[in-house]
């Protein structure tokens, strides 16, 4: 938040959410709907890389208001908007994964350790036939590993409030409140 809080002493970040050039505010870096009622997001922030964004959307020979102009911002996105809609996630990813133009599908946590990003940096490891996260950050020397598969509602409470310093007792009488389950 160093950064945030640097540009809102500068002027330059406001309090109002989605008024902002990193937090929606801005079109060129925001989420947009698909054809097929997915999303696709775009980080364009770089002028090259909002040129690239502009010629695979097909908006490059446009009259759009130049890209740092606020005023202008809600032409720019009404446009965006209305691009994306013409065609499916698939589609949009098919046009730009592998380009300059800042863009990825937002995915559904299913969908997510399968994309072809997440297999080839290993980012999802299976755990007893459930796929999770692989912990993070990771180190070439120490490899992180998921000491148990993850727990089913409450799972783990007894164990956890015991490492806490709690009696059997305690979790006894916490569990007869329902404090705890």
């Amino acid at each position: 938040m160093t950064f945030m809080h640097g540009a809102q002493h500068a002027g330059v970040w406001g309090e109002e959410r989605g008024s902002n050039l990193l937090d929606g505010g801005a079109p060129f870096y925001d989420v947009y709907e698909t054809a097929d009622g997915k999303y696709v997001s775009i980080g364009a922030l770089e002028p090259q890389f909002y040129a690239q964004l502009l010629k695979l959307t097909g908006l490059d020979r446009e009259n759009l208001p130049p890209q740092f102009d606020r005023e202008g911002w809600p032409v720019i996105r009404e446009r965006l908007v209305q691009v994306f809609r013409t065609r499916t996630r698939d589609e949009w990813c098919e046009i730009m994964e592998g380009t300059d133009a800042c863009f990825a599908p937002v995915l559904s946590m299913t969908e997510a350790p399968d994309h072809p990003h997440n297999r080839a940096r290993g980012t999802f490891v299976e755990v007893e036939g459930v796929p999770q996260p692989r912990p993070a950050p990771r180190f070439s020397r120490t490899d992180a590993r998921i000491q148990r598969p993850a727990a089913h509602g409450c799972t783990h409470t007894a164990e956890v409030l015991a490492d806490w310093g709690f009696s059997e007792g305690e979790i006894a009488e916490l569990r007869a409140l329902k404090a705890a389950s």
